[in-house]
């Protein structure tokens, strides 16, 4: 089942993802008007929102860093233009339910656990 783009990106559940928002008054060109910082385990995710040069439209970037080294990291960045907001969501959100869909087969958990969160113990049994 393919849920919708809307669905997906106003979709909360942070499996133990720490999310940040922000978001900025452009004043001078190319600026970042709002900025997200997803961090997961060793990666983390930025989405930004920037305004073109003429300042009249908008565009996001999507970067993913990876720590390599001590004060070293790894960068990759996608450039995603309005034109291409819902088409990419579409597939995004597409890919995702498959994943679910796929790990649900196999009767996997759909979010890797949290590294901070310890099982709970069991009750020890009262002995007569």
């Amino acid at each position: 089942m393919c849920r919708s783009a809307a669905h997906f990106f106003n979709h909360q559940n942070t499996g133990g993802v720490d999310l940040e928002t922000s978001t900025t008054q452009s004043t001078e060109k190319k600026e970042e008007v709002f900025s997200r910082r997803v961090r997961a385990g060793k990666r983390t995710y930025f989405f930004d929102v920037k305004a073109t040069k003429s300042e009249k439209d908008f565009y996001i970037t999507i970067t993913e860093s990876k720590k390599i080294a001590e004060d070293e990291f790894k960068k990759h960045k996608i450039f995603l233009y309005k034109e291409d907001f819902e088409k990419f969501a579409d597939a995004l959100a597409e890919a995702v339910d498959f994943v679910h869909d796929e790990l649900g087969k196999q009767g996997l958990p759909l979010t890797a656990p949290v590294a901070d969160e310890v099982p709970a113990a069991e009750p020890a049994l009262e002995q007569a």
